[in-house]
């Protein structure tokens, strides 16, 4: 007697921005517990007056389908906006290598665009990026912090990607660093 497969479970991917950071993250959650799904990510950050939330829940098709009625109904109550996508898993990359380059400089419109084409052209794939810009309380002047977590191809030669992206931040003038990616809690 053979058993029978198990249901393969499927990703919804809920982007929502709304006013209140708490409220927002408070509604989606419940909601994806109250339909069976289970939260496996999700990051929230504020810009201005808006909170933006990305949330990836996973479940079977009818749970995620569920999830899915469920939304329109919740952002009008609670005064969001949600858009959502159906995703597969991420594919294992178990020969790539993750590492973490860090930016600051003078703010230029330019600058992050620069940089994912750096990376785009060096087949390296972007997994997270984090970016503010700030009075410097010295000079007055409009700076940017930039984080980015890459992921290096297999085979991928550490050392000459290295000084390339310094030559390539040099050029720019930016301060920048890469190095690997470490666990922030050990």
């Amino acid at each position: 007697m053979s058993t029978p497969p198990l249901p393969r479970e499927q990703f919804l991917v809920i982007s929502a921005l709304g006013a209140n950071p708490m409220e927002l993250t408070n509604v989606l959650c419940r909601a994806a517990n109250e339909n069976r799904c289970a939260v496996v990510s999700t990051r929230l950050t504020r810009h201005g007056e808006c909170s933006a939330l990305v949330l990836e829940v996973a479940g079977s098709w009818d749970a995620l389908a569920r999830m899915e009625t469920a939304l329109p109904g919740l952002s009008k109550k609670h005064a969001f906006t949600a858009n959502v996508v159906r995703s597969e898993a991420l594919e294992s990359r178990p020969q790539a290598l993750p590492y973490v380059a860090y930016v600051s400089a003078a703010y230029r419109p330019d600058i992050l665009n620069e940089l994912c084409q750096f990376f785009i052209d060096h087949r390296v794939e972007l997994e997270s990026l984090t970016c503010d810009t700030y009075q410097a309380p010295q000079t007055g002047g409009t700076m940017l912090n930039a984080t980015l977590t890459v992921t290096l191809p297999a085979g991928t030669q550490i050392s000459w990607l290295r000084d390339q992206f310094l030559d390539f931040a040099d050029a720019l003038n930016l301060d920048a660093l890469i190095e690997p990616w470490r666990p922030q809690n050990p």
